[in-house]
């Protein structure tokens, strides 16, 4: 269940209340006269089945509640009650599967504008896999993926796409050009130094068969990085965090980056290149499953969300 919070002038808020009564996914109606200190609005406050919420909130919009007024949404730890339990059952799907479109888009949204700390993860996480590279240690490497944090603007990207959101594309990308550039140019300069100092040599930067993958970009990278792109937007759709731990130690991004900065430093071009090749080959199956994933979830969606107002009308239209 979410707890969902309006503010808003009171024949608003009475047409809200007007539509939530005959919505079944909706339970616990609170509506506050004139609790609103500025303006003398009205507090309206509801819970509501996660799987029937963004039709909701879609509803929400049409009024322009959150232009004249305002919407939060919050989901409670636990909700002990008899209506809810049985608003979740009428409503399509499991709760978990459920999509809350406004909730991904708001996360897309502070996804897409860089961080000081994005910034800093992304390339102390570079750092760390150009170590693993130069000493060959996997756990190294996986252990960068982990600390990434690149996979967020990618999901950003992939949202703006498949919700025709032309406005995430550009700070999206942005973001993550200038991440992976910044990370690119620290860690070629770190590994310049280290290489002037004699603390680093050629042939170590360039020679290791368990970190080999990196430099080695195939077909598989491609495959790989689909399905880690499927999982990781729907882990983000529903909530499911735990998963994407999979997707960052799949994906080889980081490491990519951080080759790509070890290998330049030391004059290694062809490694570089195939650096450089295995980032592009993993961030496009990223792009492209991410998108195609959240454009079916979207269409799936969409359609039960038509289908519940068109049985809504049947059973409304007899009274």
């Amino acid at each position: 269940m979410l707890s969902v919070r309006v503010v808003a002038s009171s024949a608003l808020c009475d047409e809200v209340v007007d539509r939530l009564r005959d919505d079944p996914a909706v339970v616990d109606i609170v509506l506050v006269r004139g609790a609103a200190v500025a303006d003398g609005g009205d507090l309206l406050m509801f819970d509501v089945a996660r799987e029937g919420a963004d039709a909701v909130i879609h509803h929400l919009h049409d009024l322009s509640v959150d232009r004249t007024g305002s919407i939060s949404i919050t989901e409670p730890l636990v909700v002990m009650s008899r209506a809810a339990t049985e608003a979740e059952a009428q409503a399509p799907g499991h709760p978990d599967d459920g999509v809350v479109w406004a909730q991904v888009e708001s996360r897309a949204r502070r996804s897409a504008r860089g961080s000081w700390s994005f910034f800093v993860f992304l390339t102390i996480a570079c750092l760390i896999a150009g170590v693993g590279r130069y000493l060959d240690q996997p756990i190294l490497i996986i252990g960068a993926m982990v600390v990434g944090p690149e996979f967020a603007p990618i999901a950003a990207i992939c949202l703006a796409v498949a919700r025709r959101r032309p406005g995430l594309v550009g700070p999206a990308a942005a973001t993550l050009t200038l991440g992976f550039s910044v990370a690119f140019a620290i860690s070629v300069a770190v590994w310049w130094v280290a290489a002037q100092l004699g603390v680093v040599d050629t042939v170590e930067a360039t020679t290791g068969d368990l970190t080999e993958f990196i430099v080695k970009p195939d077909a598989w990278s491609f495959v790989v990085a689909l399905l880690a792109g499927c999982v990781g937007v729907l882990s983000l759709t529903a909530s499911q965090s735990s998963a994407l731990v999979g997707v960052f130690i799949s994906i080889t991004t980081v490491p990519a980056v951080a080759t790509a900065g070890l290998t330049v430093a030391v004059g290694a071009w062809g490694e570089a290149g195939a650096s450089v090749l295995q980032l592009a080959v993993n961030l496009a199956g990223l792009v492209v499953a991410g998108t195609v994933t959240l454009a079916v979830q979207s269409a799936v969606w969409t359609r039960l969300a038509e289908r519940r107002r068109r049985l809504g009308a049947i059973v409304d239209g007899p009274r």
